[in-house]
């Protein structure tokens, strides 16, 4: 593959133009290019999976349909993002079907089964809203033009499955049970979200991504753009969110009104079983993080299987067949 120079690279983002094909990147962007289109074609992709799981927990026929419309966007999503990196020359079926579980690539989340209809619906409230922050912030920035191009419809979509959420959840928290019961599973799902954006911007190892300008804003600043919306969202439903608002100060008031601080160490340990944050034991370290996010959590194998199975058994029975017709062919 030919790439382009640093230097005319550089040369085309700073006069604002956007690139449209591999030959206009330098390897280096390529590489950041591939890693964020990985992510976010994974994370749509292992989305399906584990929002099915719960969806046939719905209420009724028509919430099932809700959540099934939710699901086929997702596949949608994915389907664009693996398209993309099909198009910059990397196999989509080795991507999606090849791949051993473990090397994918999208948040320790959607490895942790979501086994109820209030969780699902906090994942549309919770982690659609992160899908939305993070890929809004593509959408607006990202020098990929046909990247920005297919995230107009993504952008919409996901902005209406956080909706699905925020209705459900404030439907259901209108009886003291049902409040209770979203409690729970906020509580659980909350710290989840906060690692869904990465590490913190001093300890990020890849940053090309925002020189490059593949995205506009850093992994701290999305986490305040989510807690912007999140936690008054969440208190508006009578919830409560291990969090508080500080007030930038008198010589920061030009700049900024404020930030959210969290209540809890972050980040801590989790226990997948339990589904609960060992928050009383303290601070671990961010490489105590990363080798649980390696290590995937315990519906990482089975939802892998899932999406791979029909193309694996297909693929068997073609060979079967080819076998048995190159057999017919060489008795006659």
């Amino acid at each position: 593959m030919q790439f382009t120079t640093e230097e005319e690279l550089k040369a085309r983002l700073d006069a604002g133009k956007l690139l449209e094909t591999p030959d206009q990147m330098s390897e280096d962007y390529m590489m950041g290019l591939k890693r964020i289109l990985t992510v976010s074609a994974d994370t749509e992709l292992l989305s399906a999976p584990a929002y099915y799981h719960a969806a046939t927990k719905a209420p009724s026929i028509n919430a099932f349909v809700s959540a099934m419309a939710i699901i086929q966007d997702e596949l949608g999503h994915a389907n664009i993002a693996y398209r993309l990196l099909e198009d910059l020359g990397f196999d989509k079926e080795d991507l999606i079907y090849e791949r051993q579980p473990a090397e994918f690539k999208y948040p320790y989340a959607f490895d942790v089964p979501l086994d109820t209809w209030v969780e699902l619906i906090c994942a549309n409230a919770l982690y659609d809203r992160a899908g939305y922050v993070l890929l809004g912030d593509i959408y607006k920035h990202t020098t990929f033009a046909p990247w920005k191009r297919a995230l107009v419809k993504v952008d919409r979509e996901e902005n209406f499955h956080l909706r699905h959420g925020e209705t459900w959840i404030r439907k259901i928290c209108e009886s003291e049970a049902g409040r209770r019961e979203v409690q729970r599973a906020i509580d659980w799902m909350f710290p989840m979200v906060m690692e869904w954006f990465g590490l913190p911007d001093d300890k990020k190892r890849h940053t090309e991504q925002l020189s490059y300008g593949i995205k506009g804003s850093s992994n701290d600043t999305l986490r305040q753009v989510w807690l912007s919306s999140g936690v008054p969202f969440c208190e508006s439903a009578g919830l409560k969110l291990p969090v508080h608002w500080v007030p930038a100060s008198s010589s920061e008031r030009g700049e900024s009104r404020g930030h959210y601080e969290l209540d809890y160490p972050f980040p801590c340990e989790f226990d997948p079983a339990e589904k609960r944050w060992l928050m009383a034991e303290g601070e671990i370290s961010w490489s105590q993080v990363l080798n649980r996010w390696k290590a995937r959590g315990p519906k990482n194998e089975e939802y892998i299987e899932k999406i791979q199975r029909g193309h694996k058994e297909l693929r068997k029975m073609m060979g079967v067949a080819l076998m048995e017709s190159y057999t017919d062919e060489s008795t006659k």
